[in-house]
């Protein structure tokens, strides 16, 4: 019997990995717009579906708990779910290089996308006009070119990491 509650075990692990999505972060900020949290996203979205939400909404919490709640912050709350949507749509049991490919893609898109799917809020927050905001999206095409490729290579990651990890969980959930 199939359950969406949620288990002391899962509480426990979301929280984990959404410290971990935090912590990783950090480390990787002395190299602007490469990180891990695309990969993660997708990885979680590919091990729990629509619970992977909270570990994402536990790294945006943590983002504004320890680094300020700023104007920078608050397109994170639409800009990972959208990432999380995009993994929902990815296939977890077709052939390995095809789901690895489309993991990378996937990764690859949100981080080239990244600055024009930031644009919007930009525009509102500091009443920018259309032109206004098309030469923001084009002054940072070169960092999203960045992160939109280092995405690429992260994501190629997803798959390797997904297999040990649903192995790994599938023992946890027995023993509800």
């Amino acid at each position: 019997m199939k359950t969406n509650a949620i288990w002391l075990w899962e509480i426990v692990l979301f929280a984990l990995l959404g410290a971990f999505m935090f912590a990783s972060k950090q480390v990787m900020e002395p190299f602007p717009n490469v990180h891990m949290l695309g990969m993660l996203t997708v990885l979680y979205t590919l091990l729990f579906r629509v619970k992977a939400l909270i570990p994402i909404y536990i790294f945006i919490l943590l983002e504004g708990i320890l680094c300020g709640f700023n104007v920078w912050w608050v397109p994170y709350l639409y800009l990972w779910p959208i990432l999380f949507g995009l993994a929902m749509l990815i296939p977890r049991n077709k052939n390995p290089f095809l789901v690895s490919g489309l993991c990378a893609v996937v990764c690859s898109l949100h981080g080239f996308l990244y600055g024009t799917l930031y644009a919007p809020y930009q525009a509102l927050m500091f009443n920018l006009t259309f032109k206004g905001t098309v030469a923001w999206i084009i002054a940072g095409i070169p960092f999203d070119i960045v992160h939109g490729i280092s995405n690429f290579f992260m994501g190629l990651l997803v798959y390797p990491l997904y297999v040990p990890m649903r192995r790994v969980i599938g023992k946890f959930q027995n023993l509800k």
